[in-house]
């Protein structure tokens, strides 16, 4: 006989307590174990096909992080100090693009512009703090990053720990599944298999359509020749892991940057704007249902709930987190919802009355 449901609630909910302690004590210690699991999760259907094609587990994880150290090591020599330089060239030029910002109102809107206007002096005040600050700002993250994630954990302990749970991944999987409890053990196994098929079809899909998209545009822009296409198109793709926030945000910058670059040359101007309007159609026709899925069951809403309560609690190691909780926690609810409509506490007594 199973335990009551309310031992089972309150072990549950002990168990539920104890891993947010753990994330709130131990988050930067546990960050590049985190940071390995994510990994060694995102490449295991690499490794299974491997398996499948022929190869031991030994081999496919070998090859696997072959592979991925000869991209990283061709990101770190070619593309990664471009981004930084190019990040860096945008926040000292900002004041000079406010400058020219305050120029072309003055000539179009000179009424705007009087010395003692609001607008005047919401631009200078602006770019002062831009200026002063936008270093400082990118200093810091690059600070912080070192002191969170220093040389070692990036070079060493991240991969290694990749390494080995991409290896014994089906092994701790089926271990784990024997330590289930067993009266409850199918609706475990049926609950994670749909939170797995969820972040599957959203990490792994949504990962590899922003990967495709921030190539794109990038790549794009860099072609038409927008100065700081790179880092427009890098924060497009990055942001585009949240619905419709990608776009809006890197749409935006890279016209906002058109238009002080390329003002009078429409065809060019329109050619950045034409350059997001293709990726949305792409994206909304043909990555987003090929690697993603209509049924993923992560409202957007709901997903920037979850990347900023978590964020904000438990800082980058809860932002990682965030999606396979907010994942789980969607699973667990419409769980609870379909045994809810079946219960007799929302059918009530209309059964028994028909019959």
């Amino acid at each position: 006989m199973g335990l009551p449901v309310q031992q089972q609630l309150k072990y549950w909910g002990i168990s539920a307590a104890v891993f947010l302690i753990l994330l709130w004590y131990l988050g930067n210690v546990i960050l590049p174990f985190v940071l390995g699991g994510a990994i060694a999760y995102f490449l295991d259907p690499v490794a299974d096909r491997l398996e499948a094609a022929g190869c031991s587990r030994v081999l496919a994880t070998t090859i696997i992080t072959v592979c991925a150290l000869l991209v990283f090591i061709l990101m770190a020599l070619l593309i990664i100090p471009t981004l930084v330089q190019q990040a860096i060239a945008l926040v000292n030029t900002a004041p000079r693009l406010f400058t020219d910002l305050q120029e072309f109102l003055t000539e179009k809107v000179p009424s705007l512009m009087d010395a003692d206007s609001t607008l005047r002096r919401s631009l200078v005040g602006l770019g002062e703090t831009i200026q002063a600050r936008g270093g400082a700002f990118l200093n810091g993250i690059i600070s912080s990053a070192l002191s969170l994630i220093n040389v070692v954990v990036l070079l060493i302990i991240v991969p290694v720990v990749a390494f080995y749970l991409l290896l014994d991944w089906d092994r701790m999987v089926t271990r784990i599944d024997s330590l289930l409890p067993r009266d409850h053990a199918p609706v475990i196994r049926q609950l994670a298999s749909e939170i797995d098929q969820t972040l599957a079809s959203f990490i792994r899909g949504q990962g590899t359509v922003c990967l495709i998209l921030g190539t794109f545009y990038a790549g794009a822009l860099m072609f038409v020749g927008l100065q700081y296409g790179l880092v427009a198109g890098f924060i497009a793709g990055l942001l585009t892991f949240i619905p419709y926030v990608g776009a809006l945000v890197g749409g935006a910058l890279a016209l906002g940057l058109g238009v002080f670059q390329f003002w009078g040359d429409w065809w060019s101007l329109a050619a950045v704007g034409g350059i997001f309007a293709f990726g949305q159609v792409i994206e909304g026709n043909v990555l987003t249902p090929k690697l993603v899925g209509s049924s993923v069951g992560l409202h957007p809403v709901w997903l920037i709930f979850a990347l900023s309560a978590f964020g904000t609690l438990f800082g980058f190691v809860g932002m990682l987190v965030a999606v396979p909780v907010a994942a789980s926690i969607g699973v667990v609810t419409r769980f609870a919802v379909t045994r809810y409509h079946g219960s007799r506490l929302y059918r009530g007594l209309s059964d028994s009355d028909e019959t």
